[in-house]
């Protein structure tokens, strides 16, 4: 039997496929694949992903495990120490995955904290307006003209450095600007039909916010989500940097370029492939990020 449509069943196939049509969401991602840059970037950092959940749990070395013979070796096949040792004789690569692992860690779940603060707070200042709106957001104008890092730094010499203290410190002070773009969005809906549809069915100002602002601020959000995680990671490679992020025998990524700076004179491995993985790292998300916000916005399709 003869697998080639004929012209009246090629016909009925876009006949149907025109009824059906395409949400905006299909034409985004349709959009989005076509970028290049974005795409690859999304293999590369699924790679990255991957490797540094399960590459731990095949290596033959731990990330805490000392080599009395591998201090500040160079990358060798001895010991499978590929990346090379660290000053206390520390397999570099094992470090470095679970660096990358507790660095993506913080990026996403800080995000998530500032995403879930910011989302609820400027949809609730947006739609209610009036001098609800003045007094949440001359709020967030006063935590604004905090210093930032000091804000997170107060936040864990108070509360102490354990690690998920740090992702949510990192998250509480992140939501900022979250806020604002939720807010002018919000304005811009609550004069819609559907909310005031939904007014006159008499739903609560909760369930108008959950269920009819919130979904329809997904564009923009999911878009400023993808370019936080990267500012996080930073701000967490920061604060490790000046010894106030993760704590030893755990690492991240600022940590191990914290001391990389520290040997790069003698051992500059161990400043040079921490460097390359955040390099790598940093540009994927933004890759994306911009992939997704030319996707997702009208304007620049």
């Amino acid at each position: 039997m003869s697998m080639i449509a004929t012209p009246k069943e090629k016909a009925q196939l876009l006949e149907k496929s025109a009824i059906l049509g395409r949400s905006l969401w299909d034409d985004a991602l349709a959009r989005l694949m076509k970028n290049k840059a974005a795409v690859i970037s999304m293999y590369v950092l699924g790679a990255l992903v991957i490797l540094a959940l399960f590459g731990p749990l095949f290596w033959v070395n731990k990330y805490d495990e000392i080599f009395d013979d591998m201090v500040l070796v160079g990358p060798s096949l001895k010991n499978m120490f590929i990346f090379g040792g660290d000053p206390q004789g520390r397999d570099l690569f094992i470090r470095l995955l679970y660096g990358l692992r507790v660095s993506l860690a913080v990026g996403v779940v800080a995000t998530f904290v500032s995403l879930t603060i910011g989302v609820l707070w400027g949809a609730t200042a947006g739609y209610i307006g009036g001098k609800v709106d003045q007094i949440m957001m001359r709020i967030v104008d006063i935590l604004y003209a905090l210093p930032f890092i000091f804000f997170v730094i107060i936040l864990m010499v108070v509360f102490g450095r354990n690690i998920i203290l740090i992702f949510v410190a990192i998250g509480a002070v992140e939501w900022l600007t979250m806020a604002r773009i939720v807010r002018g969005q919000t304005l811009s809906l609550r004069k819609k039909e559907f909310i005031e549809a939904a007014q006159a069915a008499g739903l609560s100002t909760y369930q108008i916010i959950t269920r009819h602002i919130v979904p329809n601020l997904l564009g923009p959000v999911v878009v400023y989500v993808t370019l936080t995680i990267p500012a996080v990671i930073l701000t967490e490679s920061f604060l490790s940097f000046l010894g106030l992020g993760v704590q030893e025998p755990l690492t991240s990524l600022g940590n191990l370029i914290s001391n990389g700076a520290r040997e790069m004179e003698i051992a500059p491995w161990l400043l040079f492939f921490p460097a390359v993985t955040m390099m790598i790292t940093l540009f994927c998300l933004n890759f994306i990020g911009d992939g997704l916000r030319d996707a997702i916005d009208p304007k620049d399709r």
